[in-house]
């Protein structure tokens, strides 16, 4: 009689301890049997649907948003964990985990000053100027808003603002600019005469915008190392990744603490880039949504039995001709 070793290590698929046996090893790691969801797992914290361990994706994204080109991280990867996942590997993991990070994070509310700093940037895209607009609270230095437009009109400036006041939940007291006119309208459509407007005259003379000319200086910085954007989509992503970068995740060297933490965001979801990929998109125990699957069956099997069907032969054709015999 063969004795059954069970071990005390819950299922990564369904979370049970009983019933959890070994099951042989992989390349040297020890693989687990679940005879409750009779599923096989690794016991390491790689995330549902991957083997590649969550501390390997948080030091990518890392890396990748502290401006890091993409074969510098596979180096790092080496060094740390003895394997070298491909370029084509680690983009998608930067991809899947940015959406996840920004879903999470763009409902927090900060708690801002009244004192707001804007200002906007060229960057290329696809070999084509595109004009980066963002805005900052002073006192926190929360990143309240980011606008891309191909355009530097009154229409931007008054989108850029709105999605500002939105996202702090009040309208400010000043907001201060440099000398772009579209400033003057967009502020003025946004907030009414709520709002004062101040222009800055410059570096050397107070008030100016040097915070944010600062933070559009790692913009581009960033995009160096990248070699410049391709795509509007990408654009988009990589932007709304970077806000939550430096917002959430990086501490910023005045305040000693992240922005997020200045403006009194104390319940956030993620304290760095590995508490994100420990967040996987759907566990693969769970019970996937099957009534689209079955419709598209029923409707292939409509399809083909129309397609297989017998035809009704016409009166006065034969039913198949056969060779012709001089």
């Amino acid at each position: 009689m063969v004795k059954v070793e069970y071990a005390s290590v819950p299922c990564k698929h369904c979370g049970s301890v009983a019933g959890v046996v070994r099951f042989g090893t992989y390349k040297g790691e020890q693989i687990f049997w679940c005879k409750n969801c009779r599923k096989r797992f690794l016991n390491n914290d790689a995330v549902f649907g991957m083997r590649t361990p969550v501390g390997q994706v948080g030091l990518a994204l890392t890396k990748f948003y502290n401006g890091t080109s993409l074969s510098k991280i596979r180096d790092e990867i080496d060094l740390q964990f003895h394997t070298r996942p491909s370029d084509g590997t680690i983009y998608p993991w930067i991809q899947r985990w940015t959406k996840v990070a920004v879903d999470k994070t763009k409902e927090l509310r900060p708690n801002v000053g009244d004192e707001w700093l804007a200002d906007e940037t060229v960057l290329q895209i696809g070999g084509k100027n595109v004009w980066f607009w963002d805005v900052m609270d002073s006192k926190t230095r929360f990143l309240l808003a980011s606008h891309m437009s191909v355009t530097r009109s009154s229409r931007d400036a008054q989108a850029l603002m709105e999605d500002a006041a939105k996202r702090a939940g009040k309208v400010p007291s000043v907001v201060i600019t440099d000398k772009l006119l579209a400033y003057v309208d967009g502020i003025e459509r946004a907030f009414g005469s709520d709002t004062a407007h101040i222009q800055s005259q410059g570096f050397t003379v107070q008030p100016n915008t040097n915070l944010i000319e600062r933070l559009h200086g790692s913009i581009k910085d960033r995009t160096k190392i990248m070699r410049g954007l391709k795509t509007i989509p990408s654009a988009y992503l990589f932007m709304d990744g970077w806000v939550c970068h430096y917002n959430y995740f990086r501490t910023h060297d005045t305040l000693g603490k992240t922005p997020a933490e200045e403006a009194g965001i104390v319940v956030c979801p993620y304290k760095n880039w590995v508490d994100v990929a420990k967040e996987a998109e759907k566990p693969l125990g769970l019970p996937r949504d099957t009534s689209k699957v079955v419709y598209d069956m029923r409707v292939a099997r409509r399809h083909m039995s129309r397609k297989h069907a017998p035809q009704k032969q016409r009166a006065g054709v034969p039913a198949r001709l056969g060779k012709l015999k001089g």
